[in-house]
């Protein structure tokens, strides 16, 4: 790369006005390929949903493709196949926080809870995160997820810090949700909150700063971020190849020089989630369905 382009991805704030797509795709190109901290796993391939058994050769061979590209890998759950991730991901030397799946079915809490402590004691859990957004979707009432929370932390024999993942703001309104944790990890989405891509990067170290107060000290990561390339809006936040590309440039620079950890999301487009989210939800990905890099 010239100097000129080692000294602009420097800038604090980097000056689009002259830059067109193919500009913009050399930029996230070389982000890219200098590394992330993290990323978000999608183990699912077109046709298949959570429920479905997830087979070793799909979580490896998806694995081996970020593999390059990354330090740490997020899986969400501990069940159906998805315990396998943490057990590939450290074969091929990458770092792990492993979610156990919290939902409205004690059954199954059950059996991610366990999953989460068996992998954990195996060694196989850098971070453990017990329960993604169940206080924002309202599946859990604070004690059942404090009394979850607990249970992992005094039932894990190896030295793994104990976290839960949820919206920034949660951590400020839910103090004792926020004592528990010796780790905080916030999703920092400014798409879902409306706002103007310009303004986004802005708008996320505003959240990362509330949940820094609210941490009191400890450490927080952000935990989910990123930007869809398709799909419709929401209020003054637009999907578009441009967008996406502006959002993980400013993101991933922002986060190495302020040496924030961050997970971004995600690592590959997953169909299923259009059902969840709307059209959008189909277009988070680094890579495509089809597994190919999109930019």
């Amino acid at each position: 790369m010239s100097l000129r382009g080692e000294k602009f991805l420097a800038l604090a704030s980097i000056d689009y006005a002259d830059k067109d797509l193919e500009g913009l795709r050399f930029i996230y190109r070389d982000v890219l390929s200098k590394g992330l901290h993290g990323l978000c796993f999608s183990p699912y391939m077109d046709g298949q949903e959570p429920g479905d058994q997830l087979s070793e050769s799909q979580i490896r061979r998806r694995i081996e493709i970020i593999k390059p590209y990354t330090k740490w890998i997020r899986s969400f759950s501990c069940t159906e196949g998805n315990e396998l991730i943490p057990k590939i991901a450290k074969e091929y030397g990458l770092k792990t926080l492993v979610g156990a799946w919290l939902g409205a079915d004690k059954d199954i809490n059950e059996k991610e809870i366990a999953g989460l402590l068996e992998l954990a004691n195996q060694g196989y859990v850098d971070i453990a995160a017990v329960g993604n957004e169940v206080m924002y979707r309202g599946d859990l009432t604070e004690d059942d997820l404090l009394e979850h929370l607990n249970n992992v932390k005094k039932s894990i024999t190896n030295d793994v810090p104990v976290g839960y993942v949820d919206a920034y703001y949660e951590f400020a309104d839910r103090p004792n949700i926020t004592e528990a944790c010796d780790v905080i990890l916030a999703n920092c989405y400014p798409f879902w909150e409306g706002c103007d891509q310009d303004y986004s990067l802005l708008y996320m170290k505003d959240m990362y700063n509330r949940a820094l107060k609210a941490a009191n000290g400890k450490k927080v990561i952000i935990t989910e971020t990123g930007w869809p390339n398709k799909g419709t809006h929401l209020e003054g936040a637009f999907p578009s190849d441009e967008n996406a590309i502006k959002y993980f440039i400013n993101s991933q620079q922002w986060s190495k020089e302020e040496d924030i950890e961050m997970f971004y999301f995600s690592s590959f487009d997953e169909t299923w989630k259009v059902g969840a989210e709307g059209d959008v939800g189909s277009f988070w990905g680094i890579w495509d369905k089809n597994e190919k890099l999109k930019f």
